[in-house]
């Protein structure tokens, strides 16, 4: 996707204030105030561009459209699909969920609406259709956004009814889904695919195999939803790119999936900031900004995010001055071209009144919000030779939704706390304080670009990883692998003769037994060559060293003194095993030691200060460095390399509190 400048901006939702043109005029001053160049339009106007049915009413839109671009400012124009007319809802009772209970939803809310139903689809068709026509050419719209933070299944009888065919599709004979789900377990074999209902809690929920296709079949179901949405603007002629925003951490949908029919990935970004150290929560949100950005390894867009408090989160804790500078800028730095909100003007009512917003209750720009987004919208406007330039990263971490599922459900060995993302986030942790790029992948995707991949709890193999993994360490990569893994098939059905399935001799051991530890409880690893010791908890793998070299063992329990991390050459490359949940410091130590071993390339050379996040982004010619301070004090840079025109920022000798500084150097 070509851009001319970052995209700046946000959700703005003029049909609440039709009523009131002197806010719609004031607030496109506001806009060019704030540098604000593109906005959201339509996201939640169904009810507006069709009050009954088949009675379209677009010219309020075309009218805001036409203003907006006149004063240079640009459209991404959704479907309203996200959330229906009450009309719909009572004509068509099918248009509305039923629960896994049997219960239909009454209307309310947003993502109310079953996938499956013909009459939805064809309503949401007729009007993006109708939409399509009347701005196809409109020289404002720069991209068509479907729906909103599609999520959430419907279990009516027209979905029971496309998962028995998604399942026959798949299975081809009930013989063959029985012995893939293990259906001869407590005797709950089906005879025929017209037996086979969703999960309930009413009903099945122990076939773990059903579970996860269920899962399956909901992002199958959903993705066909876009489809048909995509395929009715394209029918039209759109040639703009087409998105649909994605959300943090979600594990209702394999986005790999979902991301293959997108010109362009983006999605809503809100951390809970000062509620752990800011580095902390830093470093979870880049974590997902590089999941998004490797799901096309392009960069995305960040479509949402809030420019004060979140009206929704426990708390709606204010950002201190200088985290929403640092917060926007972190976005770019991962891969992002734009830095959009939600809100553009708070609403007068309902849910999220309270959500910040650019232009609050006040309605004037003498806050220090607006003064801030002003200040951030002046700093992008220079920045804009950042635009298409990629993220180059040597490292990637798995990360796995489907593995994610399956792990969840599996009914041991810890039914509550397995800190799936927890494991994840130590490693992750650990590569961006060495100065590391990374990418974050699912077992779709490849491994040969990457010179070291780490998997964290990779329980459940498909997309024959243990194929993929053993090639790329033959060929000489690097791989790192943890306990609890390589257990279970895609079906969710354990592998017999040993674990880790498949790769015993590329990591020259067997898993033998895993040991779940009670929450509190600990155990310990103690080096083999050294007299370094860390604390372990919740799973602990027993493992049988076969031509592994042991690093380090474990110092408590009846397997003390067995293995718990190695190291084991195979062919040109190297396999590592961590068999433990170790604590934090055990990776610091680990990758740095990796760092030494591999020679990767780090962002910029020396030790980088606690507090600190780097990233870059890079063309054939030119790498810019982000360097950002998460904390809440200056922090000197001395112990960095930092190398490089200063293009953005103040100093390169330290950074004061949520400062970021931006360097340009030739490659």
């Amino acid at each position: 996707m070509k851009l001319e400048k970052i995209l700046y901006g946000g959700d703005y939702n003029p049909e609440q204030w039709l009523h009131r043109p002197d806010i719609l005029e004031q607030d496109i001053q506001s806009m060019k105030e704030a540098k604000i160049n593109t906005v959201t339009l339509g996201v939640f106007a169904w009810s507006m561009l069709e009050k009954e049915e088949g009675v379209y009413s677009f010219e309020w839109l075309e009218t805001i459209i036409n203003n907006l671009y006149d004063n240079g400012i640009k459209v991404i124009l959704a479907t309203p699909s996200g959330a229906r007319p009450k009309w719909l809802a009572d004509r068509y009772e099918e248009v509305l969920r039923v629960r896994e209970d049997g219960v239909r939803y009454r209307f309310g809310g947003r993502h109310n609406h079953c996938y499956t139903s013909k009459k939805y689809r064809e309503m949401v068709k007729k009007i993006d259709t109708e939409l399509a026509k009347r701005f196809s050419n409109h020289p404002a719209i720069l991209l068509w956004h479907i729906s909103n933070e599609f999520g959430g299944d419907c279990h009516c009888e027209l979905c029971q009814t496309e998962f028995r065919h998604w399942l026959q599709n798949k299975y081809k004979t009930i013989e063959a889904l029985n012995q893939s789900w293990n259906t001869t377990f407590w005797s709950h074999r089906y005879d025929s695919f017209e037996q086979v209902e969703s999960p309930s809690s009413i009903g099945e929920c122990a076939v773990h195999g059903l579970n996860l296709d269920w899962k399956r079949f909901v992002t199958y179901q959903t993705t066909d939803f876009l489809k048909e949405e995509i395929k009715a603007l394209k029918e039209v002629g759109i040639t703009q790119p087409i998105t649909t925003n994605f959300m943090y951490d979600y594990q209702g949908l394999n986005y790999d999936v979902l991301a293959k029919e997108l010109d362009v990935i983006s999605w809503d970004s809100y951390p809970v900031w000062h509620k752990k150290e800011d580095i902390v929560t830093a470093l979870d949100n880049g974590f997902q900004h590089d999941y998004m950005r490797s799901l096309k390894h392009q960069p995305f867009l960040l479509m949402e995010s809030c420019p004060s408090s979140t009206n929704w989160q426990g708390v709606s804790k204010l950002k201190r001055p200088g985290v929403l500078t640092n917060a926007s800028l972190q976005a770019i730095a991962h891969g992002s071209d734009s830095v959009l909100y939600f809100q553009i003007r708070q609403s007068k009512g309902s849910s999220e009144k309270f959500h910040g917003a650019v232009i609050d209750h006040y309605g004037k720009t003498d806050t220090r919000v607006f003064r801030e987004i002003s200040s951030i919208g002046e700093s992008l406007s220079n920045l804009t030779q950042l635009l298409g330039t990629n993220t180059k990263a040597e490292v990637a971490i798995v990360y796995d939704v489907e593995n994610r599922w399956a792990m969840e459900d599996a009914q041991g060995p810890r039914n509550k706390g397995l800190h799936y993302h927890e494991s994840v986030m130590k490693s992750y942790r650990a590569c961006k304080k060495l100065g590391w790029n990374v990418d974050v992948i699912s077992e779709e995707q490849d491994l040969t670009n990457y010179s070291l991949v780490i998997a964290p709890m990779l329980y459940l193999f498909r997309e024959g990883m243990e194929q993929k993994i053993r090639a790329f360490v033959k060929q000489g990569g690097a791989f790192v692998l943890t306990y609890w893994s390589g257990i279970v098939d895609e079906n969710d059905s354990c592998f017999l003769d040993g674990t880790p399935y498949g790769l015993m001799d590329v990591f020259g051991l067997r898993r033998t037994e895993t040991d779940g530890l009670y929450d509190g409880e600990k155990n310990r690893v103690v080096e083999v060559e050294g007299d370094r010791v860390y604390e372990c908890e919740t799973l602990c793998d027993l493992l049988e060293a076969t031509t592994a070299k042991t690093l380090m063992v474990y110092g408590e329990e009846f397997y003390k003194g067995t293995p718990c991390i190695t190291e084991h050459q195979y062919e040109k490359g190297f396999a590592y095993y961590i068999g433990a949940d170790v604590e934090q410091r055990f990776y610091d130590d680990f990758y740095k030691m990796l760092q030494t071993t591999l020679s990767l390339k780090q962002i910029v050379a020396g030790t980088i200060p606690d507090g600190i996040e780097v990233n870059s982004r890079e063309n054939e010619e030119v790498e810019y460095i982000f360097i950002q301070n998460y904390k809440n004090e200056t922090i000197m840079l001395h112990t960095m390399n930092v190398e490089g025109e200063l293009l953005y920022g103040k100093d390169k000798e330290q950074l004061g509190a949520y400062e970021t500084i931006i360097l340009k150097r030739k490659k």
